[in-house]
C-alpha cells in the first residue's frame, strides 16, 4: 500500500531523479522558463521552492546548503544575486505551471513551468479533434439555415413586389435592391418563368 507516500519517484532510482530535477532547476533558474511534463512540472516546483527560500537569507551556510543541491556555481549566483532580492517580500509561490496541451507522440500532458519574475500570458487549450469537428457542423447547419431564412424573405419580398408592379418588375425597383439580393432574384426568376411560361406574361428581371 502507499498510505502517505506523496512523492513521485518519475519511474526512476533517487539518485537519477534527483539529478534530474538538479538539471530542470539550474534551467530554470538561468532561463526563467522552461517546457516539460506536467509530473515533472509539479515535482520541480516542490524540490526549487524551498531553495528560494533558503536563498532570502544571503550567507554563506545558505550558499553551501542550495549549493548541496543544484551542484552549479552559476545558478546558485544567478539565485542569490537576482531572483532573491525580487522576490524578498513574496511569502511563496514563486512558480506558476501553465498547462499547453498533449505532447505529439505519447500524449503526454505538457506544462510551462517559470518564475513569478515573468508576466505571461496564459496559453490558449486547443480543442480536442472531436470537439473541434462539433463546433463546425454546428456551423455549417447554422448557414444552412441563415441560407434558408434568406431565401424565404426574398421570396415573400418578390411575391410583394409581383402584386404591387402588376407581376411586372421595373429595372428602377430592381437597382433599388440590395447587390446581394441580386443573386437571389436571378435565381428566382428562373424559377418564376419556368411556372409562367405557359401563361401569357413572362416575368424580366434585368
Amino acid at each position: 500500500m502507499r498510505h502517505n507516500k506523496a512523492i513521485n519517484h518519475l519511474g526512476r532510482k533517487s539518485g537519477h531523479r534527483k539529478a534530474l530535477l538538479a538539471n530542470m532547476a539550474n534551467s530554470l533558474i538561468l532561463h526563467k522558463r522552461i517546457t516539460t511534463t506536467l509530473a515533472k512540472a509539479k515535482a520541480l516546483k516542490t524540490y526549487l521552492e524551498p531553495l528560494i527560500t533558503k536563498s532570502k537569507d544571503d550567507s554563506t551556510h545558505s550558499r553551501r546548503i542550495v549549493f548541496s543541491y543544484l551542484k552549479d556555481k552559476t545558478a546558485v549566483a544567478e539565485l542569490f544575486r537576482t531572483i532573491a532580492p525580487k522576490i524578498a517580500d513574496r511569502p511563496g509561490g514563486y512558480l506558476r505551471v501553465l498547462h499547453v496541451g498533449f505532447r505529439q507522440g505519447d500524449g503526454s500532458e505538457m506544462a510551462l513551468i517559470s518564475t513569478r519574475l515573468l508576466s505571461l500570458p496564459r496559453l490558449p487549450r486547443k480543442r480536442p479533434r472531436r470537439q473541434l469537428a462539433v463546433a463546425v457542423q454546428r456551423r455549417q447547419k447554422l448557414l444552412r439555415r441563415l441560407k434558408l431564412q434568406q431565401q424565404r424573405h426574398l421570396q415573400q419580398k418578390l411575391k410583394r413586389l409581383l402584386k404591387l408592379s402588376n407581376q411586372e418588375i421595373r429595372p428602377d425597383i430592381v437597382k433599388a435592391l440590395t447587390i446581394e439580393f441580386a443573386g437571389a432574384f436571378s435565381f428566382l426568376q428562373e424559377k418564376y418563368r419556368q411556372k409562367h411560361d405557359s401563361s401569357k406574361k413572362i416575368l424580366t428581371l434585368y
